[in-house]
Protein backbone atom coordinates (compact mmCIF):
# COMPACT_ATOMS: atom_id res chain seq x y z
CA UNK A 1 0.00 0.00 0.00
CA UNK A 2 1.61 3.37 -0.88
CA UNK A 3 2.28 6.03 1.55
CA UNK A 4 -0.41 8.22 1.19
CA UNK A 5 -3.18 5.30 1.37
CA UNK A 6 -2.22 4.39 4.82
CA UNK A 7 -4.55 4.69 7.15
CA UNK A 8 -5.17 7.81 8.77
CA UNK A 9 -6.41 6.79 12.32
CA UNK A 10 -6.23 3.86 14.99
CA UNK A 11 -9.37 2.38 13.61
CA UNK A 12 -8.77 2.42 10.23
CA UNK A 13 -4.95 0.91 10.79
CA UNK A 14 -6.51 -1.71 13.31
CA UNK A 15 -9.00 -2.80 10.33
CA UNK A 16 -6.05 -2.98 7.49
CA UNK A 17 -3.79 -4.94 9.82
CA UNK A 18 -6.84 -7.39 10.83
CA UNK A 19 -7.66 -7.40 6.57
CA UNK A 20 -3.16 -8.41 5.98
CA UNK A 21 -3.37 -10.93 8.93
CA UNK A 22 -6.46 -12.88 7.10
CA UNK A 23 -4.91 -12.43 3.54
CA UNK A 24 -1.58 -13.72 5.00
CA UNK A 25 -3.81 -16.85 6.86
CA UNK A 26 -5.31 -17.65 3.77
CA UNK A 27 -1.78 -17.35 1.80
CA UNK A 28 -0.21 -19.81 3.99
CA UNK A 29 -3.18 -22.55 4.05
CA UNK A 30 -2.68 -22.17 0.13
CA UNK A 31 0.74 -22.30 0.14
CA UNK A 32 0.86 -25.60 2.65
CA UNK A 33 -1.79 -27.72 0.86
CA UNK A 34 -3.95 -25.46 -1.41
CA UNK A 35 -7.12 -26.68 0.54
CA UNK A 36 -9.61 -24.14 0.63
CA UNK A 37 -11.59 -26.32 3.07
CA UNK A 38 -10.53 -24.99 6.37
CA UNK A 39 -13.08 -23.47 8.52
CA UNK A 40 -13.28 -19.71 8.61
CA UNK A 41 -12.81 -20.90 12.66
CA UNK A 42 -9.81 -22.13 11.67
CA UNK A 43 -8.42 -19.54 9.60
CA UNK A 44 -9.37 -16.50 11.97
CA UNK A 45 -7.35 -18.48 14.52
CA UNK A 46 -4.24 -18.84 12.36
CA UNK A 47 -4.56 -14.97 11.74
CA UNK A 48 -5.05 -14.16 15.69
CA UNK A 49 -8.07 -12.27 14.74
CA UNK A 50 -11.61 -12.99 16.28
CA UNK A 51 -14.09 -15.23 14.49
CA UNK A 52 -16.49 -12.29 13.93
CA UNK A 53 -13.53 -9.68 12.34
CA UNK A 54 -13.66 -11.91 9.53
CA UNK A 55 -17.23 -10.76 7.86
CA UNK A 56 -16.08 -7.23 8.61
CA UNK A 57 -13.58 -7.87 5.52
CA UNK A 58 -14.73 -10.62 3.44
CA UNK A 59 -18.46 -12.35 2.37
CA UNK A 60 -16.72 -15.88 2.12
CA UNK A 61 -13.87 -18.07 2.10
CA UNK A 62 -14.07 -18.34 -1.89
CA UNK A 63 -13.68 -14.27 -1.58
CA UNK A 64 -10.54 -14.12 0.91
CA UNK A 65 -8.65 -16.85 -1.45
CA UNK A 66 -9.70 -15.12 -4.29
CA UNK A 67 -8.40 -12.14 -3.01
CA UNK A 68 -4.79 -13.89 -1.25
CA UNK A 69 -4.52 -15.19 -4.62
CA UNK A 70 -4.33 -11.94 -6.34
CA UNK A 71 -2.14 -10.32 -3.22
CA UNK A 72 0.42 -12.94 -4.22
CA UNK A 73 0.43 -12.45 -8.03
CA UNK A 74 0.16 -8.82 -7.45
CA UNK A 75 3.79 -9.03 -5.04
CA UNK A 76 5.12 -11.50 -7.33
CA UNK A 77 4.85 -9.15 -10.29
CA UNK A 78 6.31 -6.35 -7.87
CA UNK A 79 9.30 -7.78 -7.64
CA UNK A 80 9.73 -8.66 -11.28
CA UNK A 81 9.08 -4.50 -11.66
CA UNK A 82 11.94 -4.00 -8.71
CA UNK A 83 14.30 -6.58 -9.96
CA UNK A 84 13.85 -5.49 -13.75
CA UNK A 85 13.05 -1.89 -13.81
CA UNK A 86 16.49 -1.45 -16.50
CA UNK A 87 15.65 -3.81 -18.83
CA UNK A 88 13.87 -2.36 -22.27
CA UNK A 89 14.44 -5.74 -24.62
CA UNK A 90 11.21 -7.66 -24.34
CA UNK A 91 12.74 -10.97 -24.98
CA UNK A 92 15.52 -9.77 -21.67
CA UNK A 93 12.36 -9.68 -19.96
CA UNK A 94 10.99 -12.70 -20.61
CA UNK A 95 14.36 -14.71 -20.16
CA UNK A 96 15.11 -12.67 -16.81
CA UNK A 97 11.33 -13.50 -15.48
CA UNK A 98 12.15 -16.96 -16.07
CA UNK A 99 15.38 -17.27 -14.36
CA UNK A 100 13.71 -15.61 -11.09
CA UNK A 101 11.03 -17.44 -10.87
CA UNK A 102 13.27 -20.73 -10.72
CA UNK A 103 15.56 -18.89 -7.80
CA UNK A 104 12.31 -17.59 -6.15
CA UNK A 105 11.23 -21.02 -5.12
CA UNK A 106 14.11 -20.78 -2.77
CA UNK A 107 13.81 -17.31 -1.58
CA UNK A 108 10.00 -16.89 -1.37
CA UNK A 109 9.23 -20.57 -1.37
CA UNK A 110 5.28 -19.54 -0.14
CA UNK A 111 4.66 -17.28 -3.09
CA UNK A 112 5.99 -19.20 -5.42
CA UNK A 113 3.61 -21.90 -3.75
CA UNK A 114 0.69 -20.03 -4.18
CA UNK A 115 1.57 -19.89 -7.69
CA UNK A 116 2.07 -23.00 -8.72
CA UNK A 117 -1.01 -23.82 -7.07
CA UNK A 118 -3.64 -21.73 -8.52
CA UNK A 119 -2.01 -19.47 -11.01
CA UNK A 120 -3.18 -21.47 -13.81
CA UNK A 121 -6.74 -19.99 -13.39
CA UNK A 122 -5.55 -16.41 -13.37
CA UNK A 123 -3.22 -16.69 -16.44
CA UNK A 124 -6.08 -14.46 -18.51
CA UNK A 125 -7.53 -12.53 -15.45
CA UNK A 126 -6.90 -8.89 -14.81
CA UNK A 127 -4.05 -9.26 -11.99
CA UNK A 128 -0.76 -7.78 -11.60
CA UNK A 129 0.99 -10.50 -13.11
CA UNK A 130 -0.47 -10.91 -16.27
CA UNK A 131 -1.10 -7.55 -16.57
CA UNK A 132 2.56 -6.84 -16.87
CA UNK A 133 3.31 -9.88 -19.16
CA UNK A 134 0.62 -9.04 -21.71
CA UNK A 135 2.22 -5.34 -21.77
CA UNK A 136 5.99 -6.97 -22.56
CA UNK A 137 4.40 -9.28 -25.30
CA UNK A 138 2.65 -6.28 -26.47
CA UNK A 139 5.24 -4.24 -26.62
CA UNK A 140 7.69 -7.00 -28.44
CA UNK A 141 5.48 -7.87 -31.01
CA UNK A 142 4.83 -4.12 -31.85
CA UNK A 143 8.62 -3.88 -32.36
CA UNK A 144 8.75 -6.52 -34.18
CA UNK A 145 10.79 -8.16 -31.17
CA UNK A 146 8.05 -11.34 -31.25
CA UNK A 147 6.10 -12.43 -34.33
CA UNK A 148 3.28 -14.08 -32.58
CA UNK A 149 0.15 -13.81 -34.10
CA UNK A 150 -1.88 -13.11 -31.10
CA UNK A 151 -0.57 -11.90 -27.12
CA UNK A 152 -3.67 -13.93 -26.05
CA UNK A 153 -2.52 -16.74 -27.20
CA UNK A 154 1.12 -15.85 -26.58
CA UNK A 155 0.59 -15.05 -22.68
CA UNK A 156 -0.87 -18.94 -22.68
CA UNK A 157 1.80 -20.12 -24.05
CA UNK A 158 4.52 -17.83 -21.77
CA UNK A 159 2.32 -18.60 -18.30
CA UNK A 160 2.08 -22.27 -19.54
CA UNK A 161 5.84 -22.61 -19.25
CA UNK A 162 6.23 -20.26 -16.44
CA UNK A 163 3.80 -22.72 -14.16
CA UNK A 164 5.65 -25.72 -15.79
CA UNK A 165 8.95 -24.64 -14.34
CA UNK A 166 7.84 -23.58 -10.90
CA UNK A 167 6.03 -27.24 -10.56
CA UNK A 168 9.73 -28.49 -11.77
CA UNK A 169 11.13 -26.54 -9.07
CA UNK A 170 9.41 -27.81 -6.12
CA UNK A 171 9.08 -31.19 -7.70
CA UNK A 172 12.62 -31.87 -8.62
CA UNK A 173 14.39 -30.02 -6.33
CA UNK A 174 17.77 -31.75 -7.08
CA UNK A 175 17.67 -30.42 -10.71
CA UNK A 176 19.91 -27.37 -11.51
CA UNK A 177 16.78 -24.67 -12.02
CA UNK A 178 19.22 -22.12 -13.15
CA UNK A 179 19.67 -24.47 -15.87
CA UNK A 180 16.26 -25.24 -16.41
CA UNK A 181 15.04 -21.64 -16.04
CA UNK A 182 17.77 -20.90 -18.63
CA UNK A 183 16.93 -23.49 -21.28
CA UNK A 184 12.74 -22.61 -21.07
CA UNK A 185 13.25 -19.12 -21.40
CA UNK A 186 15.59 -19.58 -24.74
CA UNK A 187 12.99 -22.15 -25.92
CA UNK A 188 10.08 -19.57 -25.29
CA UNK A 189 11.92 -16.82 -27.14
CA UNK A 190 12.40 -18.99 -30.23
CA UNK A 191 8.67 -19.92 -29.83
CA UNK A 192 7.71 -16.16 -29.76
CA UNK A 193 9.97 -15.39 -33.40
CA UNK A 194 13.46 -14.55 -31.78
CA UNK A 195 16.39 -16.19 -33.80
CA UNK A 196 18.34 -19.10 -32.51
CA UNK A 197 21.62 -17.77 -31.80
CA UNK A 198 19.58 -14.42 -30.25
CA UNK A 199 17.42 -16.11 -28.18
CA UNK A 200 20.52 -18.65 -26.72
CA UNK A 201 22.45 -15.55 -25.92
CA UNK A 202 19.67 -13.28 -24.52
CA UNK A 203 18.70 -16.20 -22.09
CA UNK A 204 22.10 -16.16 -20.53
CA UNK A 205 22.44 -12.56 -20.08
CA UNK A 206 23.42 -11.46 -16.75
CA UNK A 207 20.74 -11.07 -14.37
CA UNK A 208 20.34 -7.21 -12.92
CA UNK A 209 21.63 -6.81 -9.26
CA UNK A 210 19.15 -6.60 -6.83
CA UNK A 211 18.32 -3.03 -6.08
Amino acid sequence: MPASALPSNRFERRRAETRRALMHAARQILAETGDTGASIQAIAERADVGFGSFYNHFESKTELFEAAVVDALEEFGRKFDERLAEIDDPAELVAAGFRLSARMADSHPELMQVLRRRGLGHIHSDNGLTRRALRDLEVGMASGRFNAADPAVALSALGGTLLSLVELRFARPDLDGDEAAVNLAEMVLRMLGVPSDDAHEVARRPLPDPA
